[in-house]
């Protein structure tokens, strides 16, 4: 008797062995079927929660894509990574490919999709206040990233719509790395800095600053995030791209439908430091400023706005045709 059931404990156990091998093998099979894409954000924001929905509730997977994320920490640093076949799509605002473009290279990047179309920064001041007034930066430092980025760019707008020349009214320090714009900050070097989100709403929970004022609902619409690649890759990959564009849709519409502690539990893997409850407040944030594209579109309008914006900081000498650098084909694919 007891070496009957010996024997049968001993065939279930085989046969759970070979069901988890059968069963490692399909799962390993089924991820083989995903097409790997490398993607390089700018940097790591809730600013970017439709692009973390994404991933986080399938919709890559769904449409055949595995994300390898990676983060470049500047506009610059994103296009480089592009042009040197690092990645094979980057995540940064519009004005690096009109850069390129104008360098007169060859196989330049084309934005195929639009994800936020307000500045995502945050004004954080040294001390508090209860009437900030942008006429109170005159005669202060600030710390708005690096020259000829967007986030300086659209500052700069800010303030010279303000009546504030950013020549000689108050310095603003652009030697500071983007990922290093907090630190700083905490450690004295400026008086205001402009932050991304959950940053901005962290350094104030921690008492080295106070959020006065957004920088995007000032400035108004612009693109300002967006996707683009080689132009070769898009050619030689657009079924990649489309599926691709079908996600980001996905996590827009996802975005806009669903509370910002919805949005918040969905994301909070990719910010596993960020308590949950602040990770909210962010997001209501950027929605309280209408940050986000509820399509991948990028309008000519915008387009030619982003455009104006950079010549007027000084940092465009010839503009770029609208049609050359954005590719609207997938994202209107996309919505049909």
């Amino acid at each position: 008797m007891k070496r009957t059931i010996t024997i049968i404990i001993a065939i279930v156990i085989i046969i759970a062995i070979a069901i988890g091998i059968i069963s490692s093998r399909n799962s390993e099979h089924a991820t083989s079927d995903l097409k790997l894409i490398k993607v390089n954000e700018v940097t790591r924001s809730v600013f970017y929660a439709p692009q973390y929905v994404a991933i986080s509730q399938g919709f890559f997977k769904d449409n055949g894509i595995e994300i390898e994320l990676t983060t470049g920490q500047g506009a610059d640093a994103v296009m480089t990574a592009v042009l040197a076949n690092q990645c094979d799509i980057g995540f940064a605002g519009p004005e690096a490919s009109i850069y390129v473009y104008n360098e007169g290279k060859e196989d330049h990047t084309q934005v195929f999709a639009q994800l936020t179309k307000k500045d995502g920064s945050f004004l954080v001041a040294r001390k508090d206040t209860d009437s900030f007034d942008w006429n109170d930066l005159k005669g202060k430092t600030v710390i708005p990233g690096r020259k000829g980025g967007v986030p300086y760019m659209t500052l700069e707008y800010v303030l010279k719509q303000n009546g504030i020349n950013p020549e000689t009214d108050l310095i603003l320090d652009d030697s500071i790395k983007f990922d290093l714009m907090a630190g700083a900050f905490a450690s004295g070097n400026a008086d205001y800095v402009t932050l991304f989100e959950p940053t901005a709403s962290l350094t104030e929970q921690e008492g080295k600053g106070y959020v006065v004022a957004s920088v995007g609902k000032e400035a108004g619409e612009i693109p300002y995030t967006a996707y683009f690649a080689k132009e070769s890759y898009i050619q030689n990959n657009e079924d990649t791209i489309q599926t691709f564009t079908n996600a980001i849709y996905k996590g827009q519409q996802w975005v806009k439908s669903h509370t910002s502690k919805e949005i918040a539990e969905a994301i909070q893997d990719f910010f596993p430091d960020t308590d949950l409850a602040l990770l909210e407040a962010s997001i209501q944030s950027y929605k309280d400023i209408d940050a986000w594209n509820e399509t991948p579109i990028l309008e000519e309008d915008a387009f030619n706005r982003l455009q104006e914006v950079m010549t007027l900081a000084g940092e465009l000498e010839q503009k770029a045709p609208y049609t050359e650098i954005v590719n609207n084909i997938y994202a209107k694919n996309a919505i049909k």
